[in-house]
């Protein structure tokens, strides 16, 4: 093998190594990828074939949800906002938790880290490549999720005005732009989970730890912002702005929460992963 004079291979380029494509494409072959991506594809169906066993005799059971769902089979855009609606506060931060907690993780837990990292691939280098994919994945999930709702809805119900309890019908060009400024927001709020599970990944050998903790933490920071003798505090809380998409569906539009929602999810996804790199570049791989 040629050395160089600065003790590297001859050819060796850092920034070659574990190239995007191919980590996308081994994550896509992983059996957790196909399930979660394959859920979302499901969801949509799920609700819409539950909706065709409504036959409107319980009226207790209706009372709470009667308004959602009547809106939710008034076209297809509805149904998308539905299917948003009941899967941004759990489901969609346990996709998100399971892509970027389990990417470090489940290499630790393996055995193959220490053999990536002697290709040589640079340990910032192949952080940032396993968060891009990860992050990838994520929005694709989202993606997937509302697109197929989309699809099977307007299929089902057509192609209506949007409609909410917050606001005025809508067109359905217009409605249409709503529901995709709600995904952005929602893909930026999720950052902070993407963040959170990232870090307890480089921190933890345990995948199921690393998904499992940043869920949690999530869920406690929400029943937190529950409790309005916190006061002022909440609004640190990175879940207080976490509904703050609906103020996209009024009218006007209300932007203010939205805003400070994006500052805080970046802020505190950036601090996250500012300490997953700097705890990873530290620490010593056994596993």
């Amino acid at each position: 093998m040629v050395v160089s004079e600065a003790g590297e291979a001859r050819g060796y380029r850092p920034s070659a190594t574990l190239p995007f494509a191919a980590e996308f494409r081994r994550q896509a072959s992983r059996r957790r990828t196909q399930l979660a991506l394959g859920f979302m594809v499901l969801l949509p169906l799920i609700i819409l074939i539950a909706f065709q066993f409504d036959s409107g005799d319980d009226d207790n059971g209706r009372n709470e949800f009667s308004s959602l769902v009547e809106l939710a089979t008034s076209g297809g855009l509805n149904f998308t906002l539905f299917s948003i609606f009941v899967s941004a506060s759990f489901l969609l931060v346990v996709v998100v938790a399971l892509f970027c907690g389990d990417t470090v993780a489940s290499e630790a837990s393996w055995g193959s880290l220490r053999y990536l990292l002697a290709i040589p691939v640079p340990r910032a280098r192949l952080l940032a490549v396993k968060l891009v994919v990860a992050l990838a994945y994520s929005g694709l999930a989202l993606l997937l999720l509302a697109g197929t709702a989309l699809l099977v809805g307007t299929l089902r119900y057509g192609w209506s005005p949007l409609r909410s309890t917050v606001a005025a019908e809508l067109e359905p060009t217009e409605g249409l732009l709503r529901l995709l400024a709600v995904l952005g927001y929602l893909a930026v709020v999720l950052l902070v989970v993407a963040g959170l599970a990232f870090l307890l990944s480089v921190t933890t050998d345990a995948a199921l730890g690393a998904v499992g903790g940043a869920v949690l933490l999530w869920i406690l920071s929400s029943i937190l912002d529950q409790i309005t003798a916190l006061g002022a505090v909440r609004d640190f809380l990175p879940t207080h702005f976490s509904t703050a998409w609906l103020g996209l569906l009024s009218t006007p539009v209300q932007t203010d929460d939205v805003v400070r929602g994006c500052v805080s999810a970046i802020s505190y996804a950036t601090v996250f992963w500012g300490l997953a790199f700097w705890r990873f570049t530290r620490k010593d791989i056994t596993s």
